[in-house]
Parts: C-alpha cells; sequence; structure tokens
C-alpha cells in the first residue's frame, strides 16, 4: 500500500487561518500588523520567486512585508548597513536576509550576517544566541524549515516521543536544529552525514527520517524502515532529462512536467520510497509551504514580544 501523503499545503493553510487573527488582534491593540523586513540581494531567479511567495503569504495573513534590494556589486558593508536600520527599525520586528549571498561578499558573508543581526528580531533563528536557547530548549525564534517539519508531523499524528529517529544531514539551518527539535520531543536521533558508517542500515533503524542533504532521489527504499514517517526536505531543480528518466518510470506524470516545463523540482526521496514508508512528505507541497507560513508565524512571535505580548 502506497505511504500517506504528509500534506504540507493543508497543514500550512491551517497554520495560517490560526495566524490570521492572531495577527489582527495585533494589529487591533498595537495600532500598527507585524512587520517583516526581507532583505534581497542580487537577481538570483530562485530568490526572486522564494521572496514573491514569502510577501504574497505575509500579505494574505494580514502582515506587513518590505523588500530591501540590494545590487549583486553590494559589499558586504552595504548589506550590513542595511541589517543595521531594520534592527533600529520601529515597524519590523523580524527581518530576513534572503539566501544565497554573491559569492564576492566572501565565504564568511553569511555567518557575518547573521551575528548582526537583533536576536530578537531573527526570525530565522540562525543568531548564536536563538541557537544557544535552542540547545537548552527555550527558543522563541526557532529556523522555520525544521518547526515546519515538526508541525507537519505533530498535526499528522506521528508519534515523535520514544520513537528511533534518522536525520540525514547536519547543516546549520535544517539538520542540527531540526535534531535537537526532536529530541526535546523526546525522540531517540541520530545525526547522519557523508562520514556515517552503514548509512543505509542506520536510516533504516529509524521510525522517522528527514532527508535533508541537497542530493536529487538519494534516499532509496533500502534506506527505509518498513512504515517508516519520512519527510523529505530537499529541493533541487533538475534540467537533466537522463536525470529524470533515471528517476521516474515512463509515463510517469512527472516525466510529463519536465516535458512541460523544461525542468523538475525534485527532493532527496527516490519516489519508490513511497511503497515502503508509512508515511511520505511529497516535493513539492510537502516541507515548502510549512517554512513560508513559520516564517510569518516567527514574525508575529517577535512582535509580540517587542510589544511586551
Amino acid at each position: 500500500m502506497p505511504a500517506r501523503v504528509l500534506d504540507g499545503t493543508a497543514v500550512a493553510n491551517q497554520i495560517r487561518s490560526e495566524l490570521a487573527p492572531a495577527v489582527a488582534s495585533f494589529t487591533a491593540r498595537t495600532g500598527r500588523p507585524p512587520g517583516l523586513g526581507i532583505v534581497l540581494v542580487g537577481d538570483d531567479p530562485a530568490s526572486e520567486i522564494y521572496v514573491r511567495g514569502k510577501v504574497k503569504s505575509a500579505g494574505e495573513t494580514g502582515l506587513r512585508a518590505d523588500v530591501e534590494r540590494l545590487p549583486a556589486t553590494a559589499s558586504l558593508d552595504q548589506l550590513l548597513g542595511v541589517v543595521d536600520r531594520l534592527n533600529r527599525s520601529d515597524v519590523h520586528d523580524g527581518i530576513l536576509v534572503q539566501s544565497p549571498l554573491p559569492e564576492a561578499m566572501g565565504a564568511d558573508a553569511e555567518r557575518r550576517v547573521f551575528d548582526a543581526l537583533d536576536p530578537a528580531k531573527d526570525v530565522d533563528g540562525f543568531h548564536p544566541v536563538n541557537v544557544g536557547y535552542l540547545v537548552q530548549n527555550r527558543a522563541a525564534l526557532v529556523a522555520s524549515t525544521p518547526s515546519g517539519v515538526i508541525e507537519l508531523l505533530e498535526r499528522s499524528h506521528v508519534t515523535i516521543a520514544g520513537a528511533r529517529a534518522a536525520v540525514l544531514g547536519r547543516s546549520d539551518i535544517v539538520g542540527k536544529p531540526m535534531a535537537l527539535l526532536l529530541l526535546h520531543r523526546h525522540a531517540t536521533v541520530t545525526i547522519c552525514h557523508s562520514r556515517t558508517s552503514n548509512l543505509r542500515a542506520v536510516a533504516r533503524e529509524a521510525d522517522i527520517l528527514v532527508a535533508a542533504i541537497g542530493r536529487p532521489a538519494f534516499v532509496t527504499a533500502e534506506f527505509v524502515k518498513p512504515g517508516a514517517a519520512v519527510v523529505d526536505v530537499g529541493i533541487t531543480a533538475i534540467r537533466d532529462r537522463q536525470a529524470v528518466e533515471r528517476i521516474y518510470p515512463a509515463g510517469s506524470r512527472r516525466r510529463e512536467t519536465f516535458e512541460r516545463r523544461g525542468s523538475l523540482t525534485v527532493g532527496d526521496v527516490h519516489p519508490e520510497v513511497a511503497e515502503v514508508a508509512g508515511a511520505l512528505s511529497p516535493v513539492p507541497g510537502g516541507v515548502g509551504p510549512l517554512t513560508v507560513v513559520m516564517l510569518l508565524k516567527n514574525t508575529l512571535t517577535a512582535a509580540n514580544q517587542r510589544a511586551g505580548g
């Protein structure tokens, strides 16, 4: 029997419907909506799409979202100047600097930007102060993708407490905070990475498997314990016809999508996993919508904290 679908779009819509009255209440109480400042550097097409989606979703929920644009030739000092201005803004409760930043800004640019953010406005949850709070299980602002995964699991009635969980990937953005959030909900957690011995065997012990490595269709059925809940965090655009044909069988709707668009967004999990897993999040329509809505939820949280609510 094919795996039950962990529908991120439905869960995101549910959370958004809960946010809207809370945002309206904040606006009525303070005389202004919660505000999000988004900084976009350069003209990366994917970043443009992501930012457009965030602004649209914010508007639909009643939040204010302002986009600050800098050219790809901007210096890191110019970017830090914009961050400093937003830190001091009375109308912006949250700040998001869209990744990736231009390579010319330097290898440590993102870290320096995270460090420069006011922790109280760090709606991405990447500032060292907020990461420290997360380690101690008292964070108010947590990275939106991992917190979205938790919402997806809990609202889909996947039991976390007592479960064995494996997280494939150890990034600061997804892997590490994901592992901590699962740990705080009483799962027994293993973090896997490129140097993990017997990776398939380790993953196959998990009741909950979160794939966040950015390698299309890397996680095959051999990685998955029968009946496990599998969450696919990967989002990769592929334009190679042969790659698509290796992943999807002839006649599949995903191949038809590729023929129509010339590219295809795929996750880290191979479609064959649907025949083994008990529950599986799709790509697209799984974790992606939750990442956006959790960003909005963090903005409201930051706004309430700043307003003393």
